[in-house]
């Protein structure tokens, strides 16, 4: 019921399996993670969740990483931050055995990050005609502006140098071929 939140959260995951997270030393599992994002939708139906994902971590499998996958494809979140692991000197996880080639680690980077554009885009879609207020942030570029909702779907316009940082209600209309949402002035 606050209003000092606006429906947007980004919840680190980092795996999605509790042996990886066990190994990360990450203090919860999955089942933990699930129950906030789920508490997430319940209060706020639209409110935009995205995950931060690591793949390669040492001691990850092709078994861990499919069980992350499908994990991830399930939970009701709408994109995905994906790193790839990289060794850092003198950490527990530089010493570890198992470490995933750096191929592995950048096709399976490559296959989150295509969910990931999949979550979006369904996210978007959900909240296509609906009415939202806009930040607009950036400047000029191609001949339009882009900002974003309170709930993170990102919106553009045609360019008007009047509307960088403002917001204004905007009724979100279809996705085009960026990937953005354009929209049309409410009560302009």
């Amino acid at each position: 019921s606050s209003q000092r939140f606006v429906p947007h959260f980004h919840v680190p995951l980092q795996s999605g399996t509790d042996k990886v997270l066990g190994l990360m030393k990450r203090r919860y599992r999955r089942d933990l993670y699930t129950q906030r994002v789920q508490k997430i939708k319940e209060l706020m139906p639209d409110a935009c969740i995205g995950a931060d994902v690591i793949v390669g971590f040492p001691g990850e499998t092709d078994e861990d990483f499919r069980e992350t996958y499908r994990y991830l494809t399930d939970l009701d979140v709408s994109y995905l931050h994906v790193f790839s692991y990289s060794e850092r000197p003198n950490t527990p996880a530089a010493e570890m055995e198992a470490k995933v080639p750096d191929t592995e680690i950048a096709q399976r980077s490559k296959m989150l990050q295509i969910l990931s554009e999949k979550k979006r885009r369904h996210f978007y879609e959900q909240q296509l005609g609906k009415e939202e207020y806009v930040l607009f942030e950036s400047k000029e570029s191609g001949g339009i502006v882009t900002g974003f909702t309170r709930n993170y779907v990102k919106v553009e316009l045609p360019f008007h140098s009047a509307l960088i940082n403002t917001v204004h209600k905007v009724k979100l209309g279809i996705i085009n071929h960026r990937g953005n949402v354009l929209a049309e002035f409410v009560n302009p």
